[in-house]
């Protein structure tokens, strides 16, 4: 089947340089994008009904953007005045310097790992053992953080800050497209929500990582793109391969 117009399940891109932009040049194909999940904030009391006190610990432990911007504003919220001396361990670089955005950058304070993952920020963390790591969490997470934690007698306790949500689209806000391409398994929890009576027909679906596309299989609805792969390692060059294939 050909196709026409396609949802993007994401962000529009701040430039103009996204390859996504290119292909519909270069194939005369329609492509939309529109998030399908954003993420908010716990209240205040869901937070405090975790019996957590933020001001117990001398040391926060931030895995993404998210956990950041959930974490000060609820310290907003809760009036709470992280002081100075707080220290921040960070599983990369990029999310270190993310912390400018609330607090003064400071090298003494500010620690990263070295891989993006929690595995490469534990040796620092070790070096620090004295102490007491916050961990602020999504609603949708695993163990594995805390086992880790618990593995090296570390002090820590962690607390659920954010969570994601399904976005709601007008009716028929959602009509007329030939494919939709998602990232998460959170996208088709939202369009299941949204359509609940959800037809699939000859709507092609698209997706990235195997945890989509089990969410996808699982919903009982059928697969025609997946990403990544060994000739097509992003989303945008899978996409474009299929196009070149389809849209002749």
């Amino acid at each position: 089947m050909k196709v026409n117009k396609i949802l993007v399940s994401q962000p529009k891109p701040a430039s103009d340089k996204s390859p996504y932009f290119d292909i519909a040049r270069k194939y005369g194909v329609t492509i939309d994008f529109k998030q399908f999940i954003k993420v908010e904030s716990v209240s205040s009391k869901e937070f405090r009904q975790q019996k957590v006190t933020i001001l117990d610990h001398t040391a926060i432990v931030f895995t993404s953007r998210h956990a950041i911007d959930h974490f000060f504003n609820l310290c907003v919220e809760l009036r709470v005045n992280v002081p100075e001396t707080m220290k921040y361990f960070c599983v990369s670089e990029q999310i270190a310097l993310y912390i400018q955005k609330y607090v003064q950058y400071r090298k003494r304070k500010i620690f990263f790992g070295d891989n993006g993952k929690m595995d490469g920020l534990l040796p620092l963390m070790v070096k620090h053992k004295n102490e007491k790591y916050f961990v602020p969490l999504s609603s949708v997470h695993n163990d594995e953080i805390t086992a880790m934690l618990d593995k090296h007698n570390l002090q820590h306790s962690e607390a659920v800050m954010y969570r994601t949500v399904s976005h709601i689209f007008e009716p028929g806000e959602l009509d007329g497209y030939d494919m939709m391409i998602f990232f998460s398994p959170s996208g088709i929890v939202s369009l299941e929500e949204n359509l609940p009576e959800f037809n699939q027909g000859d709507m092609q679906i698209a997706c990235f990582g195997p945890a989509t596309a089990a969410a996808i299989k699982e919903a009982g609805l059928r697969l025609d793109l997946e990403a990544p792969t060994a000739e097509a390692p992003s989303m945008t060059m899978a996409l474009e391969q299929y196009l070149a294939k389809n849209n002749k």
